[in-house]
């Protein structure tokens, strides 16, 4: 979560202010951002008002749109945690860990309709991101508050050998008491991470992070430095992070690599702002200078920086003279007049130098998102979209890049199974801001969908939430994964206070909406944070980190989008643990539900006939009433008629598929 300036100026409540972590990086790097699209529609009857407009607000008792799909339950959060922003989930065994700003909370979730808390374990730390791998648990940190001892004290001293800013690791052999067992830390702190599981390295696994924050200072970390590579090689921009991790000895978790996937890349064209936006903006810009707030130019905008972010250097500043207490005026003289050259240098800008060239590119990514199985990563970028190739898993490289004009900030990439595809999302907004109003472009704000095709990203279309939100409602494109439907690519994605939205695009050209569930506004008088963060599928289950408002749990229901069959084939594949940006290869067991799922899809793209599809769903019913080799030979011999088939149909490769699974089904019979 980005979270963009415009959130400074919404008058937020006491309890939910206490939401927002606001760093002038973040603040400052998303108002830069922005990007093109063309959105699509949901697939409900455009002449049908969608219920998603015009709901109730309300913190826990807003009104609730919902289409073809279930509430399970709604579990509020436990009193350490409420107000406090939940952010992401990971999964292991029946247990749902869910990061929050104050820490994490682990849930039981093996009965779906009753999750109950095994512990909230208080660790402050922004975003607190997590993710899993057999006994450890991997926690993010990146803000100057962050205490390496957990304490929720914060971190006063601009200088402090206090400070985490980097990654936790704990032991949760007993989940109910975890054990904090080191961590690793980085010049630019822990956004987010990735945990990547090498095939062929069994003794170790290796953690990617995301820092996107401002350099440290040295004195607080060895070897951090922000000038550039030119100036220095050493430099802690323009890279990312590659920790190795010993499952044997965690606590000896250290980087040992820090490569620079974005070497040659420039400075991507973006658009401008909404005109509601900028509106608001010099308004805003214009009330903090009468106030004598600081205020900077980046990306050619002006911007006021949060006091979070101001206050430190003031601090630095008292200190330097040798004085004590409050920053004086001279004080703030002295910093205003250096002030924008202090974010030139951390973020870039200013004027360019004659000769100089173009503008240098992203210098971190947001989210990337491994594929082990097929040996890529997807690496949402700032302004970019980067394919790496991941099987020296110390050492990615990049192989190519994509750039939109589109996109404003490049946050989260999903592969599809068969990793043929890739998806980008866009932050633009950075999480804060209300960014699915009907005056919004639809191109702005969505999903971006590629081909890969010999190495490259090839474009095909862009998906965005139909419903159009209030300008109460922070609402964008957020995290998602794929839904184990066979045959199809079918993603879940949360949209903040858009809700959750669940999408097909197999036909990377014309995604669709499916499913839906959304809210009406936290508050309807100004602007409330909440929303889910993020909405994965866990062995049959959509989970869902609401920010405000707890753990949502849903389930699919069946539709003309979706059958029963599909579902239960779904439900099949079964997870020991999941890290949605640890993206893992979905297998299907040989089972009869997931037969009749490329039967029922075979129904629907009219790849057989009326007649020979009903032939085959009463062979399949005989078969599963025998057992035994009377089974297998039934069922091989279906196989085989499926195979003639093929020559003949509208949709070969899916006759194809189901002449497989038959096939299966037959070998399990055995």
């Amino acid at each position: 979560m980005v979270l963009a300036s415009q959130i400074r100026r919404a008058r937020v409540r006491s309890g939910a202010a206490r939401l927002l972590s606001l760093s002038l990086t973040l603040a400052l790097l998303t108002a830069m951002g922005c990007a093109t699209a063309t959105s699509t529609s949901s697939s409900r009857a455009s002449s049908i008002p969608d219920p998603r407009v015009g709901l109730r607000a309300g913190m826990m008792d807003a009104a609730e749109a919902i289409w073809n799909l279930r509430v399970v339950s709604k579990t509020p959060p436990p009193a350490k945690f409420l107000g406090v922003t939940n952010s992401d989930l990971s999964f292991t065994g029946p247990y749902a860990i869910q990061g929050n700003y104050n820490g994490y909370q682990v849930w039981d979730i093996s009965n779906p309709s009753a999750p109950t808390l095994k512990i909230g374990y208080v660790c402050p730390a922004s975003q607190s991101d997590v993710s899993v791998y057999k006994n450890l648990l991997f926690v993010s940190g990146e803000s100057n508050s962050g205490r390496l001892d957990c304490g929720a004290g914060g971190v006063k001293d601009t200088v402090s050998h206090d400070r985490l800013r980097g990654i936790r690791i704990f032991d949760i052999t007993d989940i109910t008491n975890p054990k904090y067992v080191g961590n690793v830390q980085t010049c630019r702190g822990s956004h987010t991470h990735t945990v990547l599981v090498d095939p062929k390295d069994t003794e170790n696994v290796y953690v990617y992070i995301s820092g996107s924050a401002g350099v440290r200072s040295p004195s607080e970390l060895a070897g951090c430095s922000r000038l550039t590579p030119d100036k220095d090689p050493n430099s802690a921009l323009f890279r990312i992070e590659v920790i190795k991790v010993p499952l044997a000895h965690p606590e000896q978790a250290a980087i040992v690599s820090s490569p620079r996937i974005f070497n040659d890349l420039v400075a991507p064209v973006v658009h401008g702002e909404a005109a509601e936006d900028i509106a608001a903006n010099r308004k805003e810009v214009a009330e903090a200078k009468a106030k004598g707030a600081f205020t900077a130019k980046l990306g050619g905008d002006e911007r006021v920086a949060p006091n979070s972010f101001v206050a430190p250097m003031l601090d630095s500043i008292v200190k330097a003279r040798g004085g004590t207490g409050a920053p004086t005026a001279a004080d703030s003289a002295a910093l205003r007049s250096s002030f924008q050259s202090i974010i030139d240098k951390m973020f870039g800008g200013g004027p360019s130098t004659p000769g100089a060239g173009p503008r240098p590119g992203p210098t971190q990514c947001h989210d990337i998102t491994v594929y082990p199985a097929i040996g890529l990563a997807g690496g949402a970028c700032g302004g970019y979209g980067l394919l790496l190739d991941i099987r020296d898993p110390a050492h990615p490289v990049r192989i190519a890049a994509v750039a939109d004009s589109n996109f404003s900030y490049w946050h989260s990439a999903t592969f599809n199974n068969d990793g043929t595809k890739v998806l980008f999302s866009d932050e633009w907004g950075g999480g804060g801001q209300p960014k699915c109003r009907i005056t919004d472009k639809r191109e702005w704000g969505a999903d971006a969908i590629f081909k890969l095709v010999d190495g490259k990203m090839v474009f095909q279309s862009y998906y965005k939430l139909p419903a159009p939100q209030t300008k109460e409602e922070n609402c964008v494109a957020h995290n998602g994964s794929l839904i184990p439907i066979p045959g199809r690519d079918v993603m879940v994605q949360a949209w903040y206070q858009g809700g959750i939205s669940v999408f097909d695009w197999t036909d990377a050209a014309h995604p669709k909406e499916i499913a839906f569930f959304d809210r009406g506004p936290a508050d309807s008088t100004h602007m409330a944070m909440g929303g889910s963060w993020s909405a994965y599928w866990y062995n049959g289950s959509i989970v869902s980190s609401e920010i405000a408002r707890g753990l949502d749990i849903f389930e699919l229901t069946p539709s003309q989008f979706i059958s029963q069959n599909e579902i239960d084939a779904a439900k099949s594949v079964h997870f020991d643990y999941l890290n949605t940006q640890g993206q893992p290869k979905l297998v299907w067991p040989a089972s009869f539900s997931l037969a009749r799922a490329y039967v029922d899809q075979l129904e629907r793209s009219q790849g057989l006939s009326g007649a020979r599809l009903s032939a085959v769903r009463q062979a399949l019913s005989s078969a599963e009433t025998t057992s035994g080799a009377q089974r297998r030979d039934a069922l091989a011999q279906l196989a085989a008629q499926l195979d003639a088939d093929a020559g003949g149909s509208a949709d070969a490769s899916k006759v194809r598929k189901l002449a497989g699974a038959v096939r299966d089904l037959a070998g399990a019979s055995t």
